[in-house]
């Protein structure tokens, strides 16, 4: 890409597969992890945060795999300030061909005397000890204050500079709780930035939550007083109310260069679809109003709009759908559409199936090309990401008959496969769709709490397919499903299933009591 020697680069360090993934309900898989991490290598992400290797066997070997796969992005390993988890992380790490440590410690008042129960000096000894372990296992090591925005100024200058004696080359000072103003986190980076000896010997990093709705603007703040990384997550996906979305950051950056003398490396014109990959890999759904990827992005519908938009499209557009990959929706596959004119259409929209996963996809494109008039370039998302999403379930849906009268009795006949096997129940709930997934608990043997059910329509028309969202929690555990089929119980079935198959997954969750951001 063409640079103004003028501008500053700023890295991108993307957390969607560990701080994006402790969203309730947003557990990968292994496949789907690999799948994104690939997709964020190519988009140009400059360090990719794979996972927390100390949190079980399951994500330690999620992390070696990414560190194997991934060409050009660093790949880091979480590791709390504990021996164990540094010795984790760095054996996890070692795999790549650019691999990093990112430890942290609690610096808050709060934190130190509830969940560290250590003094400051502690905490001081506590950095010096483990980031050195660290920085003789791996030449890049980055250390996290917790909850740095409520950490008293002089007592986290005496962090930072610890942490950079001990060998620490990235310094990041999160905005765990969402608690920080644009302004405070500015005259933060800037200070410590300014007074703290050796700070010119390490990159400044803002990690900031969007609990008030300021993670963005908290990020660029902290770039502005001399942060050079941002930590951020693809669609916003994270904890609470989540981290800030890449896709914003980058697009702000770009398009307010004039205010903002800054540049990355990211590849805007893949955002759309690894935003796409993330939402099917997470189970997220994207809010239709979304800032930059959502459905509603770039469009138009208020008369006066419209007619600006005709006249010239600068006139309520800051930036061209086609830089960050949104093409302008076609109709061109149909049920004559042959596999050579399928394949094109999905390379255009950004995927590259292996040959099983095309040939699937291809035959639902084909059924749902005989039930439906048009197919959308929205309808072939819809489907392919419903398709990558279901691999690897163990309860699949069969068939299924609902019988429904108005005042009177709504039955599900359903018959699933668990495992390979047949099972058939027939069950009667309160509405068509109660009935539905009661047939579905009673065929399983499993009682799962429903805690979100929605529906929309991928697009318009009476035949349009439905997109179904379903979130389950069962053990404590919480995993989301979709699924998209013209039929909307048909939909609503397979999402909850896809939801339940996700819930039954074993994972591991022993260290994940206290993760940095």
């Amino acid at each position: 890409m063409s640079v103004d020697s003028n501008k500053e680069r700023v890295f991108i360090f993307d957390t969607t597969l560990r701080d994006g993934e402790q969203s309730p309900g947003a557990t990968m898989t292994l496949e789907e992890k690999l799948q994104v991490a690939e997709s964020l290598d190519e988009m140009g992400v400059d360090i990719i945060e794979a996972g927390f290797p100390i949190a079980s066997n399951g994500d330690f070997e999620a992390v070696v795999a990414v560190a194997k796969q991934v060409k050009n992005s660093t790949v880091a390993g979480l590791a709390r300030a504990i021996s164990a988890d540094i010795d984790r992380a760095g054996e996890a790490v070692r795999h790549a061909q650019k691999g990093r440590i990112h430890t942290f410690v609690s610096t808050s008042p709060i934190h130190l005397a509830h969940q560290m129960k250590k003094t400051e000096d502690e905490v001081i000894e506590i950095i010096a000890r483990t980031v050195s372990q660290a920085r003789n296992l791996i030449d890049d090591v980055e250390w996290s204050a917790m909850d740095a925005t409520r950490t008293p100024m002089e007592f986290l200058k005496r962090c930072v500079e610890t942490a950079i004696k001990a060998g620490a080359t990235t310094i990041n000072l999160p905005d765990t709780v969402g608690y920080a103003v644009p302004e405070e986190h500015f005259a933060m980076f800037k200070e410590i930035i300014e007074t703290v000896p050796g700070a010119d010997k390490a990159i400044f990093s803002v990690h900031c939550h969007d609990d008030l709705g300021m993670a963005v603007a908290n990020s660029l703040a902290g770039v502005a007083g001399g942060a050079r990384q941002i930590e951020c997550t693809i669609n916003g996906l994270g904890e609470r109310a989540g981290n800030a979305a890449l896709e914003e950051v980058v697009m702000a950056l770009r398009t307010r260069g004039d205010a903002m003398p800054y540049y990355t490396e990211i590849d805007s014109t893949q955002l759309s679809r690894v935003s796409r990959i993330v939402s099917a890999a997470s189970n997220f759904p994207v809010q239709y109003n979304k800032a930059i990827v959502g459905k509603n992005a770039f469009a138009h519908e208020s008369g006066i709009h419209q007619d600006g938009m005709l006249k010239n499209a600068e006139t309520y557009e800051i930036m061209t759908p086609a830089s960050v990959g949104i093409k302008e929706t076609t109709l061109v596959m149909g049920k004559h559409s042959g596999r050579a004119a399928f394949k094109d259409k999905l390379k255009e929209l950004g995927y590259d199936l292996g040959d099983n996963a095309f040939q699937e996809a291809f035959q639902r494109f084909k059924d749902l090309a005989d039930r439906k008039k048009h197919v959308y370039d929205a309808d072939i998302v819809a489907l392919v990401d419903d398709e990558v999403g279901s691999v690897g379930d163990r309860i699949r849906l069969v068939d299924m008959e609902v019988v429904s009268k108005t005042g009177g009795t709504h039955r599900c006949d359903l018959t699933v496969t668990i495992d390979g096997e047949k099972n058939s129940v027939s069950l009667e709930g309160t509405g068509s769709v109660d009935a539905i997934f009661n047939a579905i608990k009673a065929a399983s043997g499993q009682n799962p709490h429903l805690v979100l059910y929605a529906v929309d329509g991928v697009t318009g028309g009476t035949d349009a397919q439905a997109s179904a969202h379903v979130r389950l929690e069962m053990n404590g555990r919480i995993a989301s499903g979709n699924a998209a089929e013209p039929d909307t119980l048909v939909a609503s079935a397979r999402a909850y299933l896809n939801a339940l198959n996700r819930v039954m997954i074993e994972r591991g969750a022993s260290a994940q009591g206290a993760l940095a951001g």
